[in-house]
């Protein structure tokens, strides 16, 4: 198992947000066990942000930059969606002709402005990172991918994006942010695109608004109803849900609003999903932290299968949920969290042997990590489950509760 670490504030030290023009936020954390420093954080308000900023919004919605000249970062992370897909595919299209179906559901982009870069914590625990397997190291780094990810925005090179770059309508305005000369080099623009795009979701407060009922609640301006209430105790209860346990739902010891993740990775099993084209192939498998996109760590047996824990906040508003987009709705996701083990039958398909195949979508030799030692996980057929139906219903209703923009 991967040892893990739920400390409800994580070490992270905050930066001011344009001390440097920088590129890399901060190095990769050592092996010392010590939290590196977060990613700058900025209390921007509306209408006050930076000039790369700035130039980020408008390079976060522009469509041209792909090759198909029909997809933007915002096709996949809009802003009406909590800055996540928009619509009910299992995983994005993408590509030259905007057909090509990629290999995970798309995350959000919120409260991503606190994220630790990637390190082991002293008990082992993996943590941090961008990206669903933590490789990315900063905002900018992760926004690089999707440009030029054939699966995605589709670009053959960093020259390629500048060169249409060159024919956008703010094109002037990036040379006169970053330098006149800027776009004769296509390394450094494309270094510049990618700084700008992280200063927006690092400034523009939408991407951090923290305006959910929760948060009201937690100011003592609104009342949670009953339902919600069971939810929340639920949720924290060990013997329970335990979602807590890396879902943090407290405010850090510095008053800081709760994230509802402790940036560490899990493995949960969760079934393989049909609907993504690339499974047709019974010898591929996404195995998170130790492949096929993160290298790093591919001598990491005991790591494979294992994904960082999300933020909760929007959840309520996914249509495609976990790293593959398997389950469309909170109900079914909470279901299989406390029903995995006692009925794994309701998730996983029949082998040739007749048996059930649970955790299908990992390979026999990277089963044994799948977490089985936690409430609610801790169970086997015949058991009940941690949570009864009506329970579930609570826990999802309080889920609801994390959704950005609530009025009261």
């Amino acid at each position: 198992m991967i040892a893990r670490s739920y400390a409800s504030n994580p070490a992270l030290s905050r930066l001011a947000a344009l001390a440097a023009f920088t590129l890399a936020l901060s190095a990769c954390g050592g092996g010392d066990g010590d939290a590196p420093a977060a990613p700058v954080t900025v209390p921007a308000l509306a209408g006050d942000l930076s000039q790369a900023a700035l130039l980020g919004e408008k390079i976060f919605s522009d469509q041209s930059l792909s090759a198909s000249g029909k997809q933007s970062c915002a096709s996949c992370h809009s802003p009406d969606a909590a800055h996540a897909a928009p619509n009910d595919l299992t995983v994005p299209l993408g590509g030259v002709d905007g057909k090509v179906q990629g290999f995970r559901a798309a995350p959000s982009l919120r409260y991503l402005n606190r994220t630790p870069v990637f390190f082991f914590a002293k008990d082992g625990t993996p943590t941090g990172g961008f990206d669903r397997d933590g490789r990315a190291q900063s905002l900018a780094e992760q926004a690089a991918r999707p440009l030029l990810a054939p699966h995605e925005m589709a670009n053959a090179s960093k020259a390629d994006v500048v060169a249409h770059l060159k024919q956008a309508t703010y094109a002037e305005q990036f040379k006169q942010v970053f330098g006149a000369a800027i776009l004769d080099n296509p390394e450094q623009a494309f270094a510049r695109i990618t700084y700008a795009l992280q200063q927006f979701q690092l400034e523009d407060p939408a991407f951090h608004p923290y305006d959910s009922k929760y948060d009201q609640f937690l100011a003592g301006t609104v009342k949670l109803d009953d339902a919600e209430l069971r939810g929340l105790a639920l949720f924290n209860n060990p013997t329970k849900g335990n979602c807590a346990a890396c879902h943090t739902s407290a405010r850090g010891a510095d008053g800081s609003a709760p994230l509802f993740t402790d940036f560490s990775f899990d493995n949960l099993g969760v079934p393989r999903n049909p609907r993504i084209a690339a499974t047709l192939d019974p010898a591929y498998f996404d195995l998170g932290l130790c492949g096929p996109d993160r290298t790093d760590l591919s001598s990491r047996a005991e790591l494979c299968g294992a994904f960082k824990v999300p933020t909760l906040r929007n959840v309520a508003t996914r249509k495609s949920l976990f790293h593959n987009g398997y389950f469309t709705n909170l109900t079914d996701a909470t279901r299989f969290y406390v029903r995995r083990d006692t009925n794994p039958e309701e998730w996983y398909p029949l082998a040739l042997d007749g048996k059930v195949d649970k955790f299908n979508d990992l390979p026999p030799q990277y089963r044994a990590n799948v977490n089985i030692a936690e409430v609610p996980y801790n169970r086997t057929p015949g058991m009940d489950p941690a949570l009864s139906d009506s329970e579930i219903g609570d826990v999802v209703k309080f889920l609801g509760t994390l959704t950005d923009g609530y009025k009261n």
